[in-house]
């Protein structure tokens, strides 16, 4: 028996064209919301940040690549870290497949962690990535842009996240189980895991000048997660009791999938 309520096919046509017209409604908000983003006045960017990238020392204008639209994805993985974030990880899975549709779009896509150039290289190589990537050690882009915070922030409660303070997960003190885990892979402490945190930031170059246009963090992150847009459509959802998803190395059976006969 069917663990689900069933039905016939035509109450189920009648039902979807229900859900149907919900769809089409979200996707209008949807519409209106980027349009929302894209009007947000720009901040002009006058700090002189820099970077190691692959290529030397970058200016925040040199990681457009000659584009005029930057998009940066601030990957957790402080200096401290032995691996990056399992989550930051599963997220940057999609990046090569749309780097270089964005790319064609004058858009480049870059992420940028704390953690030094060599660190976050090794790790690329272990993952079988592509896309740029910036080291940002030694300097406050992160910081400035609320993605990194240091131990008297965290001892004084001041952490500032997702434009409030406090409230975040990775805020609790003693830290939850599923944040004591995501630690342990990144080979460090819960705190020191918790000084790094996910994000997107978005930047315009005009007439040689850099702007900020855009940023959201934690959940606004939704929908940069591949996996999770395709689980919102199947069966049972994302169907989560806890922390299940890991780097795409470490599943057991990912091995035996890749040499299963369907696979050629």
């Amino acid at each position: 028996m069917a663990s689900h309520e069933t039905t016939t096919r035509e109450q189920w046509l009648a039902e979807r064209l229900d859900l149907l017209a919900a769809e089409k409604e979200l996707t209008r908000r949807s519409d209106e919301l980027a349009r929302r983003r894209q009007a947000l006045p720009w901040v002009r960017i006058d700090k002189p940040y820099r970077f190691i990238t692959e290529l030397g020392s970058a200016t925040l204008a040199e990681l457009f690549q000659g584009r005029s639209q930057l998009m940066v994805y601030h990957f957790m993985f402080g200096p401290d870290y032995a691996a990056g974030c399992p989550s930051c990880s599963a997220i940057a899975d999609g990046f090569d497949g749309i780097a270089v549709h964005l790319a064609n779009h004058d858009v480049t896509l870059m992420a940028v962690s704390r953690a030094p150039l060599d660190k976050l290289l090794a790790y690329r190589r272990r993952m079988g990535w592509s896309f740029p990537w910036a080291s940002a050690h030694g300097g406050d882009f992160a910081e400035d842009f609320n993605v990194a915070f240091d131990e008297a922030q965290q001892r004084a409660g001041t952490v500032e996240y997702n434009y409030r303070r406090g409230g975040h997960a990775m805020d609790v003190v003693p830290a939850p189980a599923p944040v004591e885990q995501f630690a342990a892979t990144c080979g460090t402490d819960a705190p020191t895991y918790a000084r790094d945190r996910p994000g997107m930031s978005t930047f315009v170059l005009e007439d040689g000048v850099v702007y900020h246009s855009y940023s959201t963090y934690a959940r606004g992150l939704d929908g940069l997660w591949n996996m999770y847009q395709w689980l919102d459509r199947a069966p049972r959802g994302r169907n989560e009791t806890g922390i299940w998803w890991r780097r795409h190395d470490e599943y057991g059976g990912a091995k035996r999938c890749m040499e299963a006969p369907c696979c050629g």
